[in-house]
Order: C-alpha cells, then structure tokens, then sequence
C-alpha cells in the first residue's frame, strides 16, 4: 500500500474543518434521538442534516455514468413495483436515493485529496466507532444507566450503542477498524501509530462484545485481506520497489486480532456481575452447528423463497412483505414474528420486485465491481472504500443495514471514491453552487419532514404529553400527513372501536393498514368488520391466517370472544 497523504503537519483551518466534518459523518452513528412510532426515523432526518452539512461544506463532483444510471434504474424498479397504489413508503424510498446519490457526489469530490475531506471520512468512522465502543462496553456491563437518554440500557451482557442492534453495532466497530487502517498507513508519527494501535484494540473489544456472528465473520475478512495487503507490501519492498515507509503493521500483527477476540470472548463475561448468564449465550455457543441450522433466519429465507416462487417475475410490491408473509399459509415452519425484511439483499428485492429486477440490479452493481478489479487495487483511499463497502455488503446478506441513514451514507460516500467521473475543473464552481443550493432543498424537505413527524406522533403519546394544540380532536387534526399517513391510519384503526354503523369504513381502513403491520390489532378489526358486513367467508380466511402466524394472541381474543367466534 502507497503513501499519497503528506507528512507535514496539518494547517490550522484545515484542522477545525477536519473536526466539523468527522462530526457530520460521525454523529448520525452517535445520535440518542428517538421518538415517535418508528425507532429509526429521527437518525434518518439526523442522517439528512449531516448530510446536508457535507454537501455545504465538502467539494462535490459527478459519478461515473454507468453509476447514475445504476442507482436511476433501482428507483425504477421500486417506483415501477408500486405503479398504481402510489403509497407513502415510495416518497422516503425515493429520498433514500437522492440521499445515495448526494453522499456518492460528496465522495467523488473527496477523490482529489486536497485539504481534510478523504480524511475526514476515515477520522469520522474512527471516532463514531470509538465512542460507541465505549458505549458498548458499559451497556455491557450494566454502567450506562447515568447518561441517561444520551442512550439506551439494555439488559447486562449486551452492547449495541445508540445503534440498537448488535450487528449494526458490530458493523460499525468493523468500519471504524477499516477507518483505523486506512489512518495507520497514512500516519504521521510515531505517537499517531501506537494510538491507533490502542485504538484497534478497544476495537475488537467491542466486537467481541457485541457476540455478533456477523462481526466477527467481518472481522476475520478484514484481518485476513489486510494480512495478505501488508505481506504484498513488504514482498514488493524486498524486489526494490521505492517506498516512503511501510503502511500496514506487519501481517502477524494484523492476524495477532483473532486471539485477542478470543482472549476478550473469555475475558468479557469473566469479569461480568452475572458472568455465566452472559457466556451461555456467547459465541461459542451461537455457532454450535445446532444452533446455526435452526437459526430462525433459516425459516426466514424458507418462506422468503415460498413467496418468490408465488410471484417470481413481478414481486409482492415494494414494501408488502410483511402484508406477504402474514397472507400466506406455508407447508412448513413458519417465521414466527411480522417479517418486514428478507435480511438478505437480494432476496428482499426479489421477493418485492421480482426476480428479473434483482437479476439486474444485483447483477448490475457486481459488473461494475468487476469491471474495477478491486484486487488489483493499489491506491489507499480507494482500499478504505473497498473495505467499508465489504462491511456494509456483508452485513447486507444478512440483514438490512441500508434501511439506516448512516451506513446509506457511508454507502454513498464509498460508490462516490470508487465510481468518480473525470473532473472538470471549470465545472467547479457551478458544482458549488448547485451543492448549496441542493443543501438548503435538503434541509426544507428535513425540516417538514421532521415537523409533520412529530405533528402525527403526538397520538402515540399520552394526552399530557401532547403538544398543547394536539390534545383533543387528535386524530381529526392528523389527517392528509403527505410522507406519515400509514401511521396515521395504524393509529385510528387500533383507537377506534367496530361498530355496524363505522363498518365499512373500518374494513376499509383495517385492510389498508394491514399492508403496512399485520399485527394481531389490525387483524381483529378487519375480522369483526367483516363479521358486522356479512363476509362471514371472508373473516373465517383472515381468522385462519391469524391463528396460523400469532397462535397466542389468536387464542387470547377467543377467549374474549362471544359465543358466535368462528370455529376453526
């Protein structure tokens, strides 16, 4: 690996706009703010506002065409998938996009390497990964409870930051490790390396905290590649290859981090309060070949496949496989939750967008990832992409991180550094102007995106919780939310209570909302409204489904039931 970061010191200016920028690309990883019925809402408009920031303040410039036109043909197919329903998951759907492709202009920019910007991705990643280490770390051991809503407090034994996942967790900690890389080969000094070196290590504390599959298979691929990276380096040293110094540490240093995750796998739990609560559900016990086999991802991926052959070329539409997989009566086992996600990528867009749109777009972005030849990449920056991209792609195969605002932008920032269009220099300040202006669209829509957000949360709050203008009529004062209406709808089916003369209506509506959360609430309403119609068929059918994928809840509404509850 090459050096082409100067030795000298960095200018003052270039110093604090290093620091606002690392925070713009940090802080969506780091925020607490949640609220509202979706948990992941606020670090999408967080994710937006960073953003935002980025494009003010960083150089921006054009992607390759194949790359516009790969990320244009994806939003056709989603936009295609709902071509006469027209819900409101297509409008964040298609603003997702934008985002991509704004983060993947800011990253084509940061190509040049002029001031802090490439830096500055990696310096953000570092420290986003870093805190939330050591946020980790004390949710692990029970600790976190004096920060208070700067976090969560999930139960000892578990580490997930602000993120509230452990593989989102791991895949953070593995991107701030590729980060950690990246600012070890382009270091300097001395006193840079050994920190990072600490660094590092708290690292991999972390993952092996986290007791995420998912990350310790991320971090034996980054060990590993990084391994044979510094032996190629040191191989081309010996044939005479001129270099300015070594970047990578040496391979057995590299490889020294998969006993040292073993040795904090053992030591963790050790030294916890409730040690052995902890290590029974450790990762040697999660990769048992018992276990692995009857993973409840495996009946997942089963009935993901179970309704890809049922509509292989047009898909169930984007955003109804939850509404798919509580419709449909399996053969075999059963995925036993709301399944919302295939948590594998190209599953999930086979399963919404048919197979034939998957082929093309999974099919797509691997030609162009070939036609790049990453393993004969030589330049540092572009290595950094590769590998966060490998974070993100992998964990992509197994779950969904690309529905979060931070890992869609460090996704974009990375199609950005690899896929760049030839600059054009007189183009410059045109392209200025443009990101501004594109910056203070950003916010307009994040602003009202944020307001009409909390203006139709104020119903899942209690009534002295409420803005003062929300407390009574709520639901009526709710109503025509242009990106929110699927929540407003959840609201005023699960509220409001089925009688003969709100029927129809309440059919209606309770059929709606089933395409957006099949839960037993919704369920029971579309039941009794089409009791109260005379569809009796039709509830008997409903009434099946819903003893089939909530066998509880079904029987404690039996229980409830008059004596005329259908006999099933």
């Amino acid at each position: 690996m090459t050096v082409d970061i100067a030795c000298a010191p960095a200018p003052v200016a270039d110093r604090a706009s290093l620091v606002v920028l690392a925070g713009l690309v940090a802080f969506p990883f780091l925020s607490p703010l949640v609220a509202g019925p979706s948990v992941n809402t606020w670090q999408s408009f967080v994710t937006g506002a960073c953003l935002a920031g980025l494009l003010v303040l960083m150089p921006t410039a054009p992607l390759q065409r194949k790359m516009w036109i790969w990320l244009a043909a994806s939003a056709f197919f989603v936009v295609l998938s709902d071509v006469g329903r027209v819900t409101a998951i297509l409008w964040p759907t298609l603003g997702v996009f934008v985002g991509i492709g704004a983060a993947a202009s800011i990253g084509a920019g940061a190509v040049s390497g002029q001031g802090p910007h490439a830096r500055s991705v990696a310096v953000g990643l570092l420290v986003a990964g870093l805190l939330t280490a050591v946020l980790g770390l004390l949710q692990y051991y029970g600790w976190a409870e004096f920060l208070g809503h700067l976090t969560t407090s999930p139960s000892e034994g578990r580490a997930w930051g602000n993120l509230r996942q452990r593989n989102q967790f791991a895949t953070l900690i593995n991107l701030a490790l590729v980060a950690a890389l990246w600012l070890y080969a382009s270091r300097r000094s001395r006193r840079t390396g050994w920190a990072l070196s600490v660094a590092a290590v708290l690292l991999v504390a972390a993952v092996a905290a986290s007791v995420s599959r998912t990350g310790l298979l991320q971090l034996l691929l980054i060990v590993g590649i990084a391994s044979v990276m510094a032996w190629r380096e040191r191989r081309e040293l010996q044939g005479g290859v001129q270099r300015e110094r070594l970047g990578l540490p040496a391979p057995w240093i590299l490889l020294s981090a998969i006993p040292l995750y073993a040795a904090f796998h053992w030591l963790l739990p050790y030294l916890a309060s409730a040690g052995a609560a902890v290590s029974g559900t450790g990762m040697l016990h999660r990769l048992q070949p018992a276990v692995v086999t009857t993973d409840s991802r495996v009946v997942l991926w089963q009935n993901v496949l179970t309704l890809i052959a049922q509509r292989p070329l047009t898909g169930w539409g984007w955003g109804e496989l939850s509404f798919a997989h509580f419709a449909t009566l399996y053969s075999g086992p059963r995925f036993p939750v709301i399944l919302d996600n295939a948590h594998n990528l190209p599953l999930h867009l086979a399963v919404e967008l048919g197979i034939p749109a998957a082929l093309l777009i999974c099919g797509g972005f691997l030609w162009m990832v070939g036609a790049a030849r990453p393993w004969r990449e030589r330049d540092p920056l572009r290595l950094m992409a590769w590998g966060l991209l490998g974070v993100i792609l992998l964990h992509s195969l197994l779950e969904y991180p690309l529905w979060y605002g931070p890992f869609q932008l460090v996704f974009g920032l990375c199609l950005g550094i690899l896929w760049p269009a030839s600059p054009k220099r007189p183009e410059a300040n045109a392209r200025k102007l443009a990101a501004r202006a594109a910056a203070a669209a950003w916010i307009a829509v994040i602003g009202y995106a944020a307001w009409d957000y909390t203006r139709i949360s104020q119903i899942y709050l209690p009534r002295e919780a409420r803005m003062p203008a929300y407390r009574d009529d709520t639901l009526a004062k709710l109503q025509g939310s242009w990106l929110f209406s699927r929540q407003v709808d959840f609201a005023e089916v699960t509220l409001t209570a089925v009688t003969p003369a709100n029927a129809a209506p309440m059919h209606e509506l309770a059929g709606r909302v089933l395409h957006f959360s099949p839960e037993p609430r919704v369920i029971v309403k579309l039941i009794e409204s089409a009791e109260l119609l005379g569809r009796d068929a039709e509830a008997h059918a409903w009434a099946e489904r819903f003893r089939v994928a909530f066998p509880a809840a079904f029987a404690r509404w039996l229980d409830n039931r008059p004596d005329d509850a259908p006999e099933l």
